[in-house]
């Protein structure tokens, strides 16, 4: 294995952690343009609580009631709730992107300013839209932004994998896990992209 910065804080910070390095290598962390946030927030509502597989075929029946159109909150406020609905997404979820359309075209939420905050004040502008809570946030932060050192406390494919890894008898508590991955920082996202994939074994 080819040592990298990244590689070589694991080794020397966690080395329980380094050994499921040695099985699973660093996933890629892009970041996505501003123009794709919107279209990144509809994704991530629709795939709350849903496998991968699940969210993606979701995910792209909602990408394609826009035909060769951008995702865009105009587009989305055009369409009734039971339109959205049929694609497969429960009407609460269609009720969540409407209100993300509705607050973002209004300006009472800024999308295009996102990148310019730390990751706190992302969370606190995102969950004011209905049905985007910090998990939800914590997605954007890691899978649009690109940021490097995010980790999900209520994210339970998490829990599962540290539960695993570390041997531990009962799913961690809250406290458990802040005292495991503040050895990671400050690059917690790779951690958990890493224990996400451990999962797929």
């Amino acid at each position: 294995m080819v040592k990298n910065p990244i590689t070589s804080h694991f080794q020397s910070a966690d080395p329980i952690f380094f050994t499921l390095l040695q099985k699973i290598s660093l996933q890629p962390i892009s970041k996505r343009p501003p123009a794709k946030y919107f279209q990144s927030l509809c994704h991530e509502i629709i795939g709350q609580q849903l496998s991968g597989k699940v969210a993606d075929v979701l995910c792209d029946r909602f990408d394609k009631l826009f035909g060769k159109r951008s995702v865009t909150p105009q587009g989305v406020l055009k369409f009734s709730e039971e339109k959205l609905r049929n694609t497969g997404m429960s009407w609460a979820k269609a009720r969540f992107i409407r209100d993300l359309a509705q607050k973002v075209s209004d300006q009472s939420v800024q999308l295009s300013q996102l990148d310019q905050l730390s990751n706190d004040d992302v969370i606190v502008e995102l969950t004011k839209v209905k049905g985007i809570g910090p998990w939800t946030a914590e997605m954007f932060l890691m899978f649009t932004l690109g940021r490097e050192d995010i980790f999900s406390f209520g994210d339970l494919g998490l829990a599962k994998a540290i539960q695993k890894l570390y041997s531990l008898k009962k799913k961690p508590t809250r406290k458990q896990l802040e005292k495991i991955t503040k050895r990671w920082s400050p690059y917690r996202t790779h951690a958990a992209l890493v224990l996400w994939k451990s999962l797929d074994g």
